[in-house]
């Protein structure tokens, strides 16, 4: 049986020890209104996520604009003319669960959806191997890519090529593969007994690579 972690938070906290990671994490912050006031401030959008949870599931992407607070939940957008408003109004949606708050990423975009990857890698007798570098699409009006949310899986070359066109697309494959096994490597140290791991990355509009979550259970 494989070892799993099933906390962000922690995960979070055990890569971003590391220098090699610590580069590619956005800020990351617990919720609470003083840390999503504060973040939006700085960055604008930023996404709330449970800290225990998968699938896409309660995941809400906030931002702030001209003085005007907004957030989607779902497929469902509200705009408020004043913080507090808006936090009240999040307390409601959101899961009855612990969140974290998520510099949020412009990602690279096809046909105006964010598309991510996942990178699943596994433990065998010869050591780590890969076992597949997919992208993943936003189904029409979400934020999330996740399949089980309607995303639409696409092979990692092909999600490249139609979201980066300008970007060497052999280079930022190896690039992801090379940060996944450095990140492997730092979970495996800290977690022993780990025996599978999938990666989700996101890229912003100038190629940069970030690490939005690793799964322990990939799917």
């Amino acid at each position: 049986m494989s070892r799993q972690l099933a906390s962000k938070w922690r995960k979070t906290a055990l890569l971003m020890k590391y220098p090699v990671a610590a580069a590619h994490i956005p800020q990351t912050k617990t919720f609470n209104s003083g840390n999503l006031l504060h973040m939006l401030h700085r960055y604008g959008m930023v996404y709330i996520k449970p800290i225990v949870g998968g699938g896409g599931y309660g995941v809400i992407r906030v931002s702030r604009s001209g003085g005007v607070y907004r957030y989607t939940h779902m497929n469902v957008n509200r705009s408020f003319n004043n913080f507090g408003q808006m936090y009240r109004s999040l307390l409601r949606v959101k899961a009855r669960r612990k969140y974290l708050i998520q510099q949020g990423i412009h990602l690279a975009t096809i046909h105006g959806r964010p598309v991510d990857y996942r990178v699943k890698v596994v433990k065998t007798e010869q050591g780590w191997v890969f076992r597949s570098l997919v992208g993943r699409w936003a189904r029409p009006g979400l934020c999330v890519t996740n399949l089980s949310r309607g995303g639409t899986m696409l092979s990692g070359k092909r999600a490249l090529a139609l979201s980066l066109p300008h970007i060497a697309n052999r280079y930022k494959r190896r690039e992801m593969r090379s940060l996944t096994l450095a990140c492997t490597h730092i979970m495996e140290s800290q977690l022993p007994g780990i025996g599978q791991l999938g990666f989700d990355y996101g890229l912003d509009h100038s190629g940069k690579i970030w690490i939005l979550e690793v799964n322990t259970r990939p799917r």
